[in-house]
């Protein structure tokens, strides 16, 4: 999809080593803004950054309406208008953990294809949570990392809890939380991965904040979102890759993830209007490519529906 940027930095703005990063990204159908302004400090001390970001984008993984025995997700004419600002604090890492906290305003204006504000989707059901033209929060989100490895075997675990806070009547209220447990083992050869992911909702809730499954990075084989969306969650994935050369390997694949019945508790049920079935299972094979620019993927996943899907991806160096 093409797409443009453009990247200013500035690592000195008021001569007390200040930084600066405005980044800008436009997509065919999305975009991106962001202002980030960090401070230095002690290595003892948290580090503080300020941001300011606006975007915009095709809201797929809820209102995305399945298509092709459930391998692509077509528009279902809700796009995100997001407005937030606040503050990040990092600790310094111990060990082998790492935390950030961050407080957030947060400002979401559903909308149309044609960038209109929207308060319902195309079959007359809210797409916000007080049922309006947008939706106001300050979120308080805590993340937590651990990482450990060796020379034939990694662990990592992330943890994130998201606390919104109403100071006002009308702002949400809920608590999120989100984990990623992930396994790496060197079996000869081959590497074997391993990876579970989970999470759950409750308190007040928008259908954009369900989680959706399917997808590259959830379940190949499906569209974003096609599995389903609901306040709960799980995916599993497991890969194995073996070294063909120096440069390439092979992998085989199995995913699967379920929204554990949860969908019908999502406002208007769009999972069930849209005939999403809940749960899924993906297979497949590929190669990863290794060259001094990044790294290169190709996937090929069969669904439950024997549906047919190529993945092609692509990650720099540093990403």
């Amino acid at each position: 999809m093409p797409s443009c940027s453009l990247c200013i930095k500035h690592p000195n703005l008021f001569g007390k080593s200040e930084k600066l990063d405005v980044l800008w990204d436009k997509g065919l159908y999305d975009s991106n803004v962001l202002i980030a302004y960090r401070k230095p400090r002690p290595e003892w001390l948290s580090q503080q950054s300020f941001s300011i970001q606006h975007s915009v984008s095709p809201e797929i993984g809820v209102h995305g309406v399945p298509v092709d025995n459930y391998s692509r997700s077509g528009s279902g004419g809700v796009n995100l208008c997001r407005f937030s600002a606040g503050l990040d604090l990092s600790e310094p890492a111990s060990s082998n953990w790492s935390s950030k906290t961050s407080v957030k305003f947060e400002h979401v204006r559903p909308i149309n294809d044609d960038g209109r504000s929207i308060s319902r989707d195309l079959h007359g059901f809210p797409v916000t949570c007080s049922g309006g033209y947008h939706d106001s929060m300050v979120v308080i989100k805590q993340e937590s990392r651990f990482a450990k490895a060796s020379e034939h075997s990694f662990t990592r675990f992330n943890l994130q809890i998201e606390q919104g806070i109403p100071l006002l009547s009308k702002w949400l209220i809920f608590n999120r939380f989100k984990f990623v447990a992930s396994k790496g083992i060197r079996l000869g050869p081959a590497f074997l991965l391993t990876s579970f992911t989970g999470g759950s909702i409750v308190g007040d809730i928008a259908p954009y904040q369900a989680f959706a499954i399917g997808g590259l990075g959830s379940v190949r084989g499906y569209g974003e979102g096609a599995v389903g969306c609901g306040r709960s969650c799980v995916v599993a994935n497991t890969e194995v890759t073996l070294p063909l050369n120096r440069t390439i390997e092979g992998a085989v694949f199995l995913d699967c993830g379920s929204d554990l019945g949860s969908g019908r508790y999502v406002p208007g049920n769009p999972a069930l209007r849209h005939g999403k079935p809940g749960s899924g299972v993906g297979v497949g094979y590929g190669l990863r490519f290794k060259s001094s620019l990044g790294h290169f993927q190709v996937d090929y996943a069969v669904n439950a529906f024997q549906q047919r899907t190529v993945y092609v991806g692509f990650n720099s160096i540093g990403s």
